[in-house]
């Protein structure tokens, strides 16, 4: 919502742009290069198109709407989304206007009980976290979508209906023009929490509601105050209530404030009741300047999710396949490794580098991470919105008990988003080494600070071997070139600090995935195992060493 006289996207700080929907002889055209139809356009859809042409695959993206989203909505991007956003070569502008920050503060009745520090360091490539605004997340996006040549973007394109007809599934399309059909080998549905693609298709989120709801707002005004994540329970203008506080990019700060129990959600969204509440709390944290409001909205905490994010030739991507609360800052980033994951196995497949198996891997990892958010954002969420009485008198004194006791403030740590382990996904090798110390399989691999850059900036563009012995390198290189498309070898040797922080010696190997999670490991690395184990995991067993 805006404030009134203006219209939905005419913003204090961003412009957004206005797309026209296809001329009719374009979006007729033949398009059986464009093996894949991605329905939805927003940070989710982009991120999965852009991963797609990464593998060299064609893909046909489709909107209902003339632009962005509006509103800064999703606004805390996390260190793994980073990686996902470099190796789809769209981080330079991100990096020039996020906001980076590493610290959380929380006060109980206008006194400080916690703070928290990301890990983090000197030696990092990115910072734990970083805000900005989602209108600059697509635009982003959209630059680099809008540069490449594989993918045909269509505005103004309303999925209205899909049908399964042989391999292909036949997607009903409606734009200014009229009613048109567009047959896709696979669908990527990345069309948000109210997805007509699940609709249409029959599913239905199953989990868990909370009751907390939250009025989200976005302020403009000049306030000198780092940017630290602030959060307050039971401050003195909404009594037992919860607020939020982030600085974005532009001077914009996002404040969430929880509304009571006798609060009506309508009268809440009123201009006069949003400006009043802001106001209150802007007071509260001693701001007595001048400011500007800018748009607001309304959000309810829930952990909803399919049972199968796979429906034939159709996979659900981001809110389509997940809801997940804001708590820990899990949605956005849920759904950029969503279609990094699916963009990369579906690419290969179709570039005949892996077997169609390999999509069957798309849910247990995928869903397994939600599930690992849902352990973890519903403790946030039950103590941020506690949705029993039991639950808040266990909160409340926990609360109280940390004015007079540091330790209990741990409590209120929301516990931020973390990359998710795939150890017992079928694209990865489960090892029986339960004393190597290193980096597990199914794991982020940890990056690594070297002389002349990071370890991520050398990896392959598709699965790549660590090794940390010329002689494995070399035997490698020499063999891969014939017997695994898709594979190559980084020799670290030379690099001693690396050893140590992969628990590595000279017979140690890593395989990497292009979503830089850990494939398989070995101690004893010989290349007749990294060959096998790179067939094994992209299920391409044809060839041989």
């Amino acid at each position: 919502m805006r404030p009134a006289g203006r219209s939905e996207t005419e913003s204090l700080y961003f412009k957004y742009p206005h797309f026209d929907a296809p001329a009719i002889v374009d979006r007729n055209a033949e398009h059986t290069a464009q093996r894949v139809a991605i329905v939805g356009a927003g940070p989710i859809g982009m991120t999965a198109a852009l991963a797609l042409a990464k593998e060299g695959i064609a893909s046909v993206l489709l909107d209902n709407k003339a632009t962005f989203n509006d509103g800064s909505r999703a606004i805390c991007i996390a260190r793994p989304s980073f990686y996902i956003l470099e190796q789809l070569g769209a981080i330079g502008p991100f990096l020039d206007k996020a906001l980076g920050w590493t610290t959380g503060r929380t006060f109980y009745r206008g006194q400080q009980i916690l703070e928290f520090e990301m890990p983090d360091s000197e030696s990092e490539k990115f910072r734990p976290m970083y805000n900005l605004q989602q209108q600059y997340i697509e635009q982003y996006l959209w630059n680099a979508v809008s540069a490449n040549d594989l993918i045909d973007c269509r505005w103004q394109s309303e999925v209205t209906g899909v049908k399964d007809i042989g391999d292909t599934t036949e997607l009903t399309v409606r734009d200014p023009h009229g009613e048109y059909t567009y047959d896709a080998c696979w669908v990527l549905a990345c069309d948000g929490a109210h997805s007509p693609m699940r609709k249409l298709r029959g599913h239905r989120l199953r989990g868990e509601n909370f009751e907390g709801r939250y009025v989200i707002a976005d302020i403009q005004m000049e306030h000198d105050y780092p940017t630290i994540r602030r959060a307050y329970f039971d401050p003195i203008c909404r009594p037992g209530g919860t607020a939020l506080i982030h600085k974005q990019p532009d001077n914009i700060w996002r404040i969430d404030y929880q509304l009571g129990d006798d609060e009506s959600t309508d009268d809440a969204l009123t201009e006069d009741s949003v400006r009043r509440s802001v106001s209150l709390l802007l007071q509260e944290i001693a701001y007595q300047g001048n400011w500007e409001l800018e748009w607001w909205s309304v959000y309810t905490a829930n952990t909803l999710a399919l049972d199968d994010y796979r429906d034939n030739r159709i996979f659900f991507v981001g809110d389509s396949a997940h809801i997940v609360p804001i708590f820990g800052v899990r949605g956005l980033n849920n759904g950029l490794a969503d279609a990094a994951n699916i963009g990369w196995k579906l690419g290969w497949v179709l570039n005949g580098k892996a077997g169609e198996e390999l999509l069957d891997s798309y849910t247990p990892e995928r869903r397994g991470a939600t599930l690992d958010v849902f352990a973890n954002a519903s403790k946030s969420a039950r103590f941020m919105t506690p949705n029993t009485y039991g639950w808040k008198l266990m909160r409340d004194a926990a609360l109280s008990l940390a004015l007079t006791h540091p330790f209990a403030g741990e409590l209120a740590n929301p516990r931020q988003m973390t990359a998710f382990t795939y150890g017992q996904s079928p694209a990865v090798i489960i090892d029986d080494m339960p004393l190597f110390d290193g980096p597990a399989v199914g794991a982020l691999l940890p990056d690594h600070k070297l002389p002349d850059g990071y370890v991520s900036d050398q990896l392959g563009e598709g699965f790549t071997v660590l090794c940390f012995s010329e002689t494995l390198y070399t035997a490698l290189t020499s063999v891969i070139g014939r017997t695994a498309k898709g594979l190559c070898a980084l020799n670290l040797s030379q690099y001693p600090a690396v050893f140590t922080a992969y628990s590595a010696d000279e017979n140690t190997a890593y395989l990497i995935r292009p979503d830089m999670h850990i494939a398989a490991r070995w101690q004893h690395a010989t290349p007749q195992k990294v060959i096998d184990g790179f067939q094994r995991v992209t299920f391409n067993l044809e060839e041989a060493l």
